[in-house]
């Protein structure tokens, strides 16, 4: 049996230095709304995947999971979000700037033929938002090991 053939993955799970910290920046900056909220660590409805935080000394507590930072501005995962169009993409920037979102830059294409835009949250949590290019992502193909 493999993991990856039995589920989809159902919640993406950040890991908060600061859980009010971050509840704020995903409620008040990105526009989620908060599902459930219990000591240190939260939840947010979206659509398809939940996004959770987990406070990491709340997470080394209860489950024994390392709490050892990574120094300030290294990222260890990148949350991507496909968007319909370019135009759309350029809609979005535009809010989450207005909102206080600061981007790495502006919206640009990039080689891989999609047009794409970055910013990170309070705890350095990578975000990418992206829109394909004409032709998409383009052809498929299996990698066998």
């Amino acid at each position: 049996m493999s993991l990856g053939k039995v589920q989809a993955i159902t919640d993406i799970c950040i890991l908060a230095e600061d859980i009010e910290r971050t509840v704020q920046f995903y409620t008040e900056k990105l526009g989620f709304k908060l599902r459930r909220r219990a000591e240190g660590f939260a939840d947010f409805h979206g659509p398809g995947v939940t996004l959770a935080a987990w406070e990491t000394d709340h997470i080394h507590t209860h489950a024994g999971v390392s709490n050892t930072r990574a120094p300030k501005g290294a990222h260890k995962a990148c949350i991507a979000v496909e968007l319909e169009s370019p135009a759309v993409l350029d809609a979005l920037y535009q809010d989450l700037t207005a909102n206080g979102v600061s981007f790495q830059a502006p919206p640009a294409d990039y080689p891989w033929n999609a047009y794409c835009a970055y910013f990170t949250d309070p705890d350095d949590t990578l975000w990418e938002l992206y829109a394909w290019g004409k032709g998409g992502p383009g052809d498929y193909h299996e990698v066998h090991a």
